[in-house]
């Protein structure tokens, strides 16, 4: 019995105390009630506050109103026992049989166990990274391509419509930089000042003229031109493998670009004057955001007549709105604390309510440590180390796993020799060595003879999984797509890697216990319980390997 599947039967009891006339509810039954793990061991398998909840409601003591609701629990399918405890709270028991049906759940479901429908309809763009194409990804690009990427999946895990989009900074000087700057190693001339050095550019250079013979000999204006192009179009395909090859996608590349020359710009701009929210000063338009909270108002055209990075921001948000998005995240870098309160003013300006439409996260700098030194210097871009070179360096699961399992706005330093070790000290090690026992275990079990029924529903009796670990085993199992409902709800991918770690400690726990081996010993034959553990160990590998998808990690079966 999962939390969700107690939740039901509590609100079923109370609908009938209400309908009986035991119990009066002014505001009617919740539709659902929130069941939680109890935390000191003794107090049942489950655990709910709701008779403290309703009790002032209902016109009662709140422990009166739970020795009603237990009385009533006690009598519902797979309920063992229930106890009233303090002024109210209700400990229940599960029965084993109906707790032990979790396994065959799980294993029924398989990939899709852990799923819920808690953002069903809800249609999210996660915009996660921003970068201009005038170079290699690196490592204040690395945090929010694997954060991103594992929101997006455990919203999607929880039902929701999900775009994950790539914003191209193609528009600008930069570009002109970055042109002149392949041109220049070209040619063999010193890089302009404000251009790009470093080896890429050399090794894009000779890109450029494979893909276009002879580029470098037209007439200079022409030639810059056709450079910009053909080394924007190289440079974001080799951003594009560089996220693929670290297991991170994106539904969306959009152009900033497009948006001027699609004439959304000055749409906007006509938008906001006729709502009311520019004004100009100094010869230039401002938008008026401190009506809606901003610190200060901000510059949409200034006063040379050039637009801001503000105008692309607020064309850019209402682009996506147009395209039906309810709700737009933005992952922002540490050095964009500012933009929190100026998006969420440009959203009030276009006449949405921010609370609803828009949620900027803010994520603090990582830093890799390698013998005790900082990585801060690159063979190829010769800065900030590269995206590629950390991937050489550490390994895509390895740096995957490290990054989701803390919160976005913690600062985070990683020690290179600390999560590439094969030790069950380090938390991916430890994971991905659990989804590869229970791999192990089942091909044991294989060349035994033993095999998972057909309908795990009917095919084990679930009562025999009745060890107090293996009830600990599958009501942390039985979490999993509260914890995946969690994590997609306050956009926590880490919730999902700090709850594996926490479900292995359990396995391993059992899988030590002399008590619950799946296998039988010597010249036993399989018998009821060895099957009946086969479906809990099949089940604990599903869920493993489901979580460490919602993380982009790969579930070894060997290791």
């Amino acid at each position: 019995m999962t939390p969700d599947q107690l939740s039901t039967t509590i609100v079923s009891a109370l609908e009938s105390l209400v309908a009986e006339g035991a119990v009066t509810l002014p505001d009617g039954v919740p539709g659902s009630v929130t069941v939680e793990r109890p935390r000191q061991q003794g107090h049942g398998d489950y655990a709910t506050n709701v008779a403290l909840q309703l009790g002032k409601k209902a016109g009662t003591n709140p422990r009166a109103l739970g020795e009603l609701l237990a009385a009533r629990l006690r009598e519902a399918d797979g309920v063992g026992a229930v106890e009233v405890a303090g002024p109210g709270f209700l400990n229940i028991t599960v029965e084993a049989g109906a707790q032990g049906r979790v396994a065959a759940d799980v294993v029924a479901a398989g990939a899709s166990y852990g799923t819920t429908r808690t953002l069903a309809g809800q249609r999210i763009n996660v915009e996660f990274i921003s970068a201009n194409p005038t170079g290699p990804l690196h490592l204040g690009h690395t945090r929010w391509a694997v954060l991103g990427d594992a929101i997006g999946r455990v919203l999607q895990a929880a039902g929701a419509d999900v775009t994950r989009e790539f914003y191209v900074n193609d528009r600008g000087v930069q570009m002109n930089h970055f042109a002149a700057s392949i041109v220049a190693a070209a040619l063999g001339e010193p890089t302009p000042e404000d251009g790009y050095a470093g080896a890429y550019v050399q090794d894009l250079a000779k890109a450029v003229e494979a893909a276009s013979p002879g580029i470098f000999d037209l007439p200079a204006d022409e030639r810059l031109a056709a450079v910009r192009a053909k080394g924007y179009e190289l440079q974001l395909a080799e951003q594009q493998q560089q996220l693929e090859l670290f297991n991170t996608h994106f539904d969306v590349w959009f152009s900033e670009t497009s948006l001027h020359d699609g004439g959304e710009v000055p749409e906007t701009l006509a938008r906001l004057k006729g709502l009311g929210h520019v004004f100009e000063e100094g010869g230039a338009l401002w938008m008026r955001t401190t009506d809606f909270g901003d610190d200060k108002d901000r510059v949409l055209i200034k006063s040379d007549g050039e637009l801001t990075y503000f105008a692309s921001d607020t064309a850019y948000y209402l682009n996506k709105r147009a395209r039906g998005f309810d709700h737009c995240i933005y992952l922002l870098g540490a050095d964009h604390h500012g933009y929190v309160g100026r998006l969420r003013a440009m959203a009030a300006c276009v006449g949405d309510d921010p609370a609803l439409t828009l949620d900027v996260m803010i994520g603090q700098l990582v830093k890799i440590l390698r013998d005790g030194e900082e990585l801060r210097l690159s063979k190829r871009a010769g800065t900030i180390v590269t995206l590629t070179e950390l991937v050489e360096e550490i390994g895509v699961d390895a740096l995957r796993y490290s990054l989701a399992r803390y919160p976005a706005d913690s600062p985070l330093t990683l020690d290179v020799a600390e999560i590439t070790k094969a030790s069950a000290d380090n938390p991916v090690y430890y994971v991905q060595y659990g989804h590869a026992r229970t791999c192990r275990m089942m091909e044991n079990a294989g060349q035994l003879g033993m095999s998972l029924p057909e309908d795990p529903a009917v095919g084990f009796d679930p009562a025999l999984l009745s060890h107090e670990l293996e009830g600990r085993l599958l009501r942390a199992l039985a979490e999993f797509p509260r914890v995946v409902a969690s994590a997609a709800e306050l956009r926590e991918p880490h919730r999902v890697a700090r709850y594996l770690e926490d479900m292995t400690s359990v396995f391993n726990k059992w899988y030590d216990t002399r008590e619950c081996r799946m296998l039988p010993q010597g010249d036993e034959q399989p018998g009821p319980v060895n099957r009946a553990r086969l479906v809990l160990v099949a089940a604990t590998r599903t869920v493993l390997a489901n979580g460490l998808g919602l993380l982009g990690v790969s579930a070894p079966e060997r290791m």
